[in-house]
């Protein structure tokens, strides 16, 4: 499918959120392949930088005990494909495991006193 960065470079970065329970069992095999939806849909949905925050916002909304996993994109090749998804933007979907090896930093995702995430100052 056509990516949204066609004109431009694909950012550096992509994050996926999910369970801290999901992502310490994943710590133990070594792999991580994601949640139901993901495994429902063939592949590890990923949020570009732009696009984290809205995710979360709209799908995960008063969900307690997230982690935030930050990726460089390079490092997953020709499995990680940019494809058209909500309001026809391209977001970045993994056609495999994710490696825990791949993964650059995990930071919590607390709620904030309006009830939504708290993201890093960093990411």
């Amino acid at each position: 499918m056509e990516s949204i960065y066609a004109a431009e470079m694909p950012p550096r970065h992509i994050f996926h959120i999910c369970p801290e329970s999901d992502w310490n069992d994943a710590v133990e095999a070594g792999f991580y392949y994601g949640g139901e939806l993901d495994r429902q849909d063939g592949f590890i949905h990923f949020s570009g930088p732009e696009q984290v925050r809205e995710t979360a916002e709209r799908y995960l909304a008063g969900v307690t005990g997230l982690v935030l996993l930050k990726i460089e994109a390079e490092r997953l090749g020709d499995a990680l494909r940019w494809e058209k998804s909500r309001n026809d933007t391209a977001f970045p979907h993994l056609y495999g495991p994710l490696s825990v090896t791949d993964v650059e930093r995990v930071t919590g995702l607390p709620l904030g006193s309006d009830g939504l995430h708290v993201f890093p100052e960093h990411d």
